[in-house]
């Protein structure tokens, strides 16, 4: 823990998981002035939004991390884009009014690149993490240059070892329960990737740098029992988007006050890649995983038009309702209050 605690240079092993499209920088101020690692989530930042919310983040002197997806974008596959399309327009267009099948396409979710480290480098923040694996050698090293603490997450104990080996320092341990994107990197088959209490002592027997774990954690009770299987601090992210500092839309937050957030799977119908939330009616519909879904991030676009419609209408059927399986424990609490609740759980 005190190594962790060292690199992080917090109060508390605690690290808020970054939530792209359900948070900013007021819920990382929030945590990091709690004594925790607030993190920024920048996947959905254009460089302008991203500048604004480093700014206001610099603003609060603490700690914080900022975190990036670096997948590779896919090329575009026309033939595979229009039959989704198409089997989403069949299904749904007439009931809500949309035309699916011509819907403006769009890049979704961006990876790491020069220029964002070149903003970065600007502001110097102490924390990066990235999903999906690390960046090219020579923008890891951009963030190296100025003294950040690289963290990523593995979902497996071959890609613990592969992140210590490529040059991360802190090594996140994302169990199956784990709410949004699976960080997956090595191998797409799910098959291969454990629940939390499986996967970290043997992620933190397999590597020498810090391990955090990540999933099925919204109380003491459960941090208390990560750390008693070696982690050396935790990451909580579901249970921080019924905070008032979070962004989270009203569909989403009435799904994780409801009995419905009992129920979460994995899926890939929002994005392309997979990622467990509250199981909604698209996710019965068209997968929950889908073979036909356009490659990660591409299929973001596609449902977007229809996921407008809904929301207008308090439907939240068509969004992402993002959440891990230890959602029905998450309370609607200050970030404050949340953060020294968590922190019961470290005391033995």
């Amino acid at each position: 823990m005190s190594t962790l605690l060292s690199l992080l240079q917090t109060e508390l092993p605690l690290i808020q998981a970054p939530m792209a499209g359900t948070q900013g920088s007021r819920l990382a101020a929030a945590v990091s002035q709690a004594g925790a690692l607030g993190s920024l989530p920048a996947a959905l930042l254009s460089p302008e939004a991203l500048k604004a919310e480093l700014e206001r983040l610099q603003a609060s002197c603490r700690p914080y991390n900022v975190n990036f997806f670096c997948h590779t974008p896919p090329v575009t596959d026309p033939a595979r884009d229009a039959a989704w399309r198409t089997r989403l327009s069949h299904r749904f267009d007439a009931e809500f009014g949309t035309d699916l099948r011509n819907a403006p396409g769009g890049a979704g979710r961006v990876p790491f690149t020069a220029e964002a480290a070149a903003l970065l480098a600007h502001f110097r923040p102490p924390v990066v993490s990235f999903h999906f694996g690390l960046p090219a050698p020579a923008l890891l090293q951009a963030v190296k240059n100025w003294g950040a603490v690289v963290m990523s997450s593995a979902t497996t104990v071959a890609e613990a070892r592969w992140l210590q080996a490529h040059g991360a320092d802190v090594v996140i341990a994302q169990g199956l329960e784990a709410g949004g994107h699976r960080g997956h990197f090595l191998d797409d088959d799910l098959s291969l990737q454990l629940g939390l209490m499986a996967l970290l002592p043997q992620v933190v027997d397999a590597v020498t740098v810090p391990v955090v774990a990540a999933g099925g954690m919204a109380d003491a009770r459960g941090v208390r029992a990560a750390m008693a299987l070696g982690a050396s601090g935790v990451q909580v992210g579901t249970a921080y988007l019924l905070c008032p500092e979070a962004d989270t839309s009203t569909v989403h937050r009435r799904a994780l006050a409801s009995p419905a957030a009992a129920h979460t799977a994995l899926t890939n119908v929002f994005t392309g890649r997979p990622a467990r939330g509250v199981l909604n009616r698209v996710m019965r519909e068209m997968g929950p995983l889908a073979d036909e879904a356009p490659r990660f991030p591409l299929a973001t676009s596609a449902l977007a038009p229809l996921r407008a419609e809904a929301e207008a209408r308090d439907n939240g059927d068509f969004s992402p309702l993002w959440a891990g399986q230890a959602a029905p424990l998450s309370r609607p609490l200050p970030a404050a209050e949340l953060t020294r609740a968590l922190a019961a759980g470290l005391v033995a």
